[in-house]
């Protein structure tokens, strides 16, 4: 099956509106300005998809670590790592769901619970370290899974692509774009 066919099957689960309008309510009860400082607005970029590379970079290097012999405790603290910095990635993602729409907010409950799935296989890889290359497997997997359906947010919805570009100046004599 082809991959953005699959994709775009999140796109329909209807079933997934009340609880999106549940969290959008949920989240727009936040303080206007808490929200602007979660979303980037201050760094006029959005903070989620820069903070999501600790957690991903965490688990997916604990996963090579795990496979080396002699690195279970040094991929134990990168799974801690991961552990610690998916809230704060979670609350970031939330913040930039309020501003989607009704398809998007589908995909970005799909998107949000296969990654909560991720976090939960490396927790237990974390406790139980007898079996952590079986839970670091089933993480990635679903973190792969989650990963797949940010990029469908992003790129085949568009969700806040050119929102947080400011025009570039235009030079009116000879209809060019001035680059600084």
């Amino acid at each position: 099956m082809n991959m953005h066919k699959l994709l775009r099957r999140a796109e329909d689960v209807k079933v997934l509106d009340g609880a999106g309008v549940a969290v959008t309510r949920t989240v727009r009860r936040l303080p206007p300005g808490l929200r602007r400082v979660l979303r980037g607005e201050w760094l006029g970029h959005p903070i989620h998809p820069i903070l999501v590379t600790v957690p991903i970079g965490a688990y997916v290097s604990a996963a090579v670590l795990d496979l080396t012999p002699g690195m279970r405790n040094a991929a134990r603290r990168l799974v801690g790592l991961g552990l610690l910095t998916t809230p704060v990635a979670v609350a970031l993602g939330l913040a930039d769901y309020a501003e989607l729409d009704v398809r998007q907010r589908r995909v970005g409950l799909v998107h949000a619970t296969t990654n909560a799935l991720a976090s939960v296989f490396f927790a237990a890889s974390y406790v139980n370290r007898a079996n952590r290359r079986r839970w670091g497997l089933l993480g990635l997997t679903a973190l792969s899974a989650g990963g797949a359906l940010g990029g469908h947010l992003s790129y085949a919805q568009g969700a806040g692509v050119h929102r947080w570009q400011l025009p570039e100046p235009v030079d009116r004599d000879e209809h060019r774009t001035i680059v600084n």
